[in-house]
């Protein structure tokens, strides 16, 4: 028998007990978007999923039925046996909770293995994640802002890791936020990103105040809400001030160019026509003789700098809205006096 729950209590079993959801569409839907947290143990591979929805389009359904019965059955055991490795209950979706879903459920319970399926599969989450980025977000946001190399992703990083309540856009983007921010890491589609910003904004919805880094409205390939990028403008900005030298150094902790020199020059590419040229030759003969810290302190000098000039010069008017120290670590203990200090 398939035990139908609804999304929300499906949610609410994931986050309030050891409980396991777990997504048997292909690997390629999967890494499209998913509930975040989920497990994917796919029913049909990407190619044998577009095989049988072929066949449905080209023959009807009982071809594709068939088909698909006869490619799912050779591969049971190992299904199963992927599902034994849970220890903990189980719900399982698909796209609408429909056949896939019905299926795998279907089948454990024959096995001896119990599941739940969610009504309206990950259909119904995804329309769940756009009615929470339409609602307010009422915390107040604390925004980190400042100059490219201000260590501003570091302290919020650290933050999150001593508990503090931490919306980091450039994690769930997959992107750090600069024309090199996709080098080193794996960027995220507008769905996933928005999946992921969701859960954080339901998550964090009765905390007094939220930190958050002063991202501009797109983030990589993705856009911001425009919600949540009004309050963000409209909120605190924390302008952190670092020495140009300890920026550099944070630059290159952070993104490694010797380890992808050549995807730093392609990079660089994008951007250097809107550097005067004789300053352009001389970051492109840098790179390309690994002279890191020389081309990173020209870019800021000539290109991110001006660019941040005008949005940080707008909160930054009064002293109280500036945090000028030597290191990252001062400008954590800063921050985090700071929040202290409101939350009181």
């Amino acid at each position: 028998m398939v035990r139908d729950i609804t999304l929300t209590d499906a949610l609410d079993l994931q986050r309030t007990k050891a409980h396991i959801l777990v997504d048997v569409r292909s690997p390629k839907e999967f890494e499209e978007a998913t509930i975040p947290g989920s497990l994917n143990i796919p029913i049909f591979t990407d190619e044998e999923r577009a095989e049988v929805g072929t066949l449905y389009k080209q023959v009807g359904k009982q071809a594709a039925m068939d088909r698909g019965l006869m490619i799912f059955s050779r591969k049971l055991p190992s299904f199963i046996k992927a599902f034994q490795q849970i220890e903990s209950p189980i719900t399982v979706f698909c796209w609408r909770g429909g056949m896939r879903s019905k299926t795998a459920v279907t089948v454990l319970e024959l096995m001896g293995i119990r599941a739940n399926r969610i009504i309206g599969g990950i259909h119904t989450y995804r329309q769940w994640v756009i009615k929470r980025l339409g609602e307010p977000f009422t915390p107040q946001l604390l925004v980190l802002n400042g100059y490219t190399g201000s260590g501003k992703t570091k302290i919020l990083h650290k933050l999150r890791e001593d508990g503090y309540p931490v919306i980091d856009l450039e994690g769930m983007a997959g992107h750090r936020g600069s024309i090199f921010g996709q080098i080193g890491v794996k960027p995220n589609n507008q769905k996933r990103f928005e999946m992921l910003l969701a859960e954080k904004l339901v998550e964090y919805a009765d905390q007094p105040y939220v930190f958050i880094e002063g991202e501009s409205k797109r983030i990589g390939q993705v856009h911001m809400p425009p919600e949540l990028y009004e309050k963000k403008e409209q909120s605190s900005q924390w302008i952190i001030q670092l020495p140009t030298a300890v920026r550099v150094e944070e630059i290159l902790s952070e993104y490694e160019p010797d380890k992808n020199p050549s995807k730093f020059l392609e990079a660089f590419e994008l951007i250097r026509k809107r550097i005067h040229q004789p300053i352009a030759m001389q970051i492109q003969n840098d790179l390309e003789n690994g002279r890191f810290a020389e081309a990173v302190e020209q870019l800021l000098t000539y290109y991110y700098d001006p660019q941040y000039e005008h949005s940080v010069a707008r909160f930054a008017k009064s002293g109280e809205h500036v945090i000028q120290v030597d290191t990252v670590q001062e400008a954590y203990e800063e921050c985090l006096e700071r929040y202290k200090e409101l939350a009181k």
